[in-house]
């Protein structure tokens, strides 16, 4: 089993910036595909970006194209989501997600493994 921990939430006005943080319990990125996904009060879990297993390409959802950018530094472990010119639609909780082999990326139920999540909260 794999367990996933997600920080950097928090408050931050429109137009500002935030990265949250996923650290996985074991050595994770050569082998899983790795994903954030957001999720609105009142709405379905949204997928937000990706990136494949062994830090290859990188997929984001329309939403999320030229403002926000998913990373891994292997030296610690951690994927990162970094978000820039946030939105207040962008407020959510925030879920890191990891599976060995994703038929469907932008699919929730893809995905076996997931954090606690992180709330996003944009103001305007």
């Amino acid at each position: 089993q794999v367990q996933l921990v997600e920080s950097g939430g928090g408050l931050v006005q429109a137009g500002g910036s935030l990265r949250v943080s996923c650290v996985p319990s074991i050595r994770t990125f050569s082998t899983y595909d790795m994903a954030w996904f957001r999720q609105a009060p009142g709405k379905e879990r949204e997928f937000v970006a990706a990136i494949a297993r062994g830090g290859g390409r990188r997929y984001y959802a329309d939403s999320a194209k030229g403002r926000f950018a998913i990373s891994i530094d292997n030296a610690k472990n951690t994927v990162y989501l970094q978000m820039n010119s946030l939105k207040p639609e962008d407020t959510a909780v925030y879920y890191c997600a990891a599976d060995p082999r994703v038929d469907s990326r932008e699919n929730p139920f893809s995905y076996d493994y997931w954090g606690q999540g992180t709330q996003v909260t944009v103001s305007s």
